[in-house]
C-alpha cells in the first residue's frame, strides 16, 4: 500500500515535475469564479459577456446549443485540429455536458479526435462517459472505475498510439479536488491532523459587504467548522491521485523521448473558500480566495512573471505554440509564451464578472430568506442569489494592488478594497476612496464589461497614468 506521510500541500510531486521545471505564476486569476463559465472561458480565451456562459445551469447557457453553435464551434481545439494535432480529451467538460437538453451524449465538441467526457458535475464513482459519442457507464470498482485513475490510463493509451507524425494534445479533466471528495481508499487515512487554515478573514463577519456576506452567523458554530474542516481535508486526499497522475504523465512523456518537447499547464477553473467571512465552502465570491487560482507551466520559453495571468490567457498561449496566427483569432486574452511578451504589453488591470444563481422558491433550509437564494447550507447560510451578480476592476501592477465592484442588485452596492494595506479585503473602503477615482474605476469597468478581442486589451496609457497618480496618492493618504 502507498503512504504519503503528511506534508503541507497534496500536490509535491506537481510542483517538482512542472513548477520547479518550468514557472510558477503566483498572480493567476480566474475572470470568474465558478466552474462552467470558467471551464468556457479557458477553450475560447473569453470573457463571460463574450461566450455568454453566465453560470453552471442551461438558462446559463452551460453546455447550451447556443453555446455549441457559437463559441464552442471557435475554441481552441478547432485550430489544432485544423493544424493536425491529434488531440484527446478526458474527464469533466462543461458541468450540463450529456444532458438531453444538450445533445445528450452524442455531442462531440469539434476539434476533437479521442472524447472521453463525464456526463454532468463530478463524480469518482458510478458515473457515465460520453466516449467519442456512446454512452460507457461505470460503477464502484477502484481498479476499473476511479475517473482520475481511469483518465490518467486512457491518456497513457492515446500517448502509445499515437502517430509521431503529427503533433499532440491532451486535456485531462479529473474531478479532484470537487465535491463528492472521494478520495482513493490508499489515501483516505492521509491528513487525519489537516484542517483549513485559521488566518485572514477566516470566521470574521462580513462587514460593510453584499448583503451575502452578511448573513452568515458569526463565529460559525461548530458544526460549520467540522463541515469544513472535513471538506478541507477531503479535498486534499482526492489531490494525491492527481498528483501522482502528474508524475506518471511526465515519466510517460520522458519515456517516449518528448517531455523536453511538450508544454505542460497545470491549472483549475477556479478557487474554493474555507470559511472565510464565515461562509462554509463553496467559490462564486469576488475575494482572492475565490477568484486566485494556481497555474504552473513547464516548456521552452516559459518564464515565471509578476503580471497578472488569467485563465483567458490559456488559450492564445496554447494557440501562440502551435504557430497560429493570435491576430487571426477572437480571444480576449493574451499569450504568455515569451516572444509575444516581448512585443505585448503586462496586463495592469483586468474585469472579473459573475452572474448569481437563485431558486425560484424558498429553500427549505432557509426560509427565512425567501425566494432567489441557492447553495444554502444548514444554520442557513446561502453562498448564492440571483443578485450576487456583480463586475470588478481588479488592478494590480507595481504601483496598485486593488479590487473595485458593482453590484447589480436594488442597492447598486459597490465594493473597494486596497490590497497593499489590507490583503485580506477586510475593510470596505468605498467611503474612504476619491469619488473621481471611483468615477474613472466606474468608466472602466463599463469599458471592459462591452469590450470585445482587442478593445479588452486597450490600455489608454494617458488616462492611466494620470489614475495612478491621483489614485495612488488618495491611497496613502486613506491609509494614514
Amino acid at each position: 500500500t502507498l503512504s504519503v506521510s503528511i506534508a503541507q500541500t497534496p500536490m509535491k510531486k506537481a510542483k517538482a515535475y512542472i513548477g520547479d521545471e518550468g514557472a510558477t505564476f503566483v498572480n493567476s486569476f480566474t475572470v470568474t469564479p465558478l466552474c462552467c463559465p470558467s471551464r468556457s472561458s479557458i477553450l475560447t480565451g473569453r470573457y463571460p459577456h463574450n461566450h455568454e456562459v453566465r453560470n453552471n445551469s442551461l438558462n446559463g447557457n452551460c453546455s447550451s446549443l447556443q453555446w455549441q453553435k457559437g463559441p464552442e464551434a471557435e475554441a481552441f481545439p478547432t485550430y489544432l485540429n485544423k493544424l493536425k494535432y491529434q488531440t484527446f480529451f478526458s474527464g469533466k467538460y462543461l458541468n450540463q455536458y450529456g444532458s438531453k437538453a444538450a445533445g445528450s451524449v452524442g455531442h462531440i465538441p469539434p476539434g476533437w479526435d479521442q472524447w472521453h467526457a463525464l456526463v454532468g458535475n463530478s463524480q469518482y464513482y458510478n458515473y457515465t462517459l460520453s466516449v467519442n459519442g456512446k454512452e460507457e457507464k461505470h460503477g464502484d470498482s477502484y481498479e476499473d472505475d476511479y475517473l482520475t485513475d481511469l483518465i490518467l490510463n486512457r491518456s497513457l493509451h492515446f500517448l502509445d498510439d499515437r502517430s509521431p507524425q503529427h503533433p499532440f494534445f491532451l486535456m485531462l479533466s479529473p474531478p479532484a479536488c470537487h465535491s463528492p471528495w472521494t478520495a482513493a481508499p490508499q489515501y483516505q487515512k492521509e491528513f487525519k491532523d489537516v484542517q483549513a487554515p485559521r488566518d485572514g478573514s477566516f470566521n470574521k463577519p462580513g462587514k460593510d459587504k453584499h448583503w451575502l456576506l452578511r448573513q452568515p452567523l458569526n463565529p460559525m458554530p461548530n458544526s460549520s467548522v467540522t463541515f469544513l474542516d472535513n471538506a478541507y481535508r477531503k479535498r486534499w486526499q482526492t489531490l494525491l491521485s492527481v498528483d501522482d497522475m502528474v508524475e506518471k504523465l511526465v515519466k510517460k512523456l520522458d519515456s517516449i523521448k518528448e517531455l523536453n518537447n511538450t508544454y505542460i499547464f497545470y491549472t483549475s477553473d477556479n478557487g474554493y473558500h474555507t470559511g472565510q467571512f464565515s461562509l462554509p465552502i463553496d467559490k462564486r465570491q469576488l475575494y482572492e480566495f475565490d477568484i486566485r487560482i494556481p497555474l504552473m507551466v513547464r516548456g521552452p520559453g516559459i518564464k515565471p512573471k509578476q503580471a497578472p495571468v488569467l485563465n483567458i490567457d490559456l488559450a492564445p498561449t496554447i494557440l501562440d505554440i502551435a504557430g497560429v496566427n493570435l491576430s487571426s483569432v477572437n480571444v480576449d486574452g493574451q499569450s504568455f509564451l515569451a516572444p509575444s511578451l516581448r512585443n505585448g504589453t503586462a496586463r495592469p488591470y483586468f474585469l472579473v464578472e459573475y452572474t448569481g444563481e437563485g431558486q425560484p422558491t424558498s429553500d427549505p433550509t432557509c426560509p427565512k430568506l425567501g425566494p432567489g437564494v441557492s447553495q444554502c447550507f444548514p444554520d442557513c447560510v446561502c453562498e448564492d442569489a440571483y443578485n450576487n451578480t456583480y463586475a470588478c476592476v481588479r488592478t494590480l501592477d507595481s504601483k496598485m494592488n486593488m479590487q473595485y465592484c458593482e453590484f447589480a442588485d436594488s442597492e447598486s452596492f459597490v465594493e473597494v478594497y486596497n490590497l497593499t494595506s489590507d490583503p485580506h479585503q477586510l475593510e470596505n473602503i468605498v467611503k474612504k476612496v476619491d469619488p473621481s477615482i471611483l468615477q474613472i474605476m466606474n468608466q472602466r469597468l463599463i469599458k471592459l464589461q462591452s469590450c470585445v478581442s482587442d478593445s479588452c486589451r486597450d490600455y489608454n496609457a494617458r488616462t492611466k497614468s494620470r489614475f495612478w497618480r491621483d489614485s495612488v496618492a488618495s491611497l496613502q493618504l486613506e491609509k494614514h
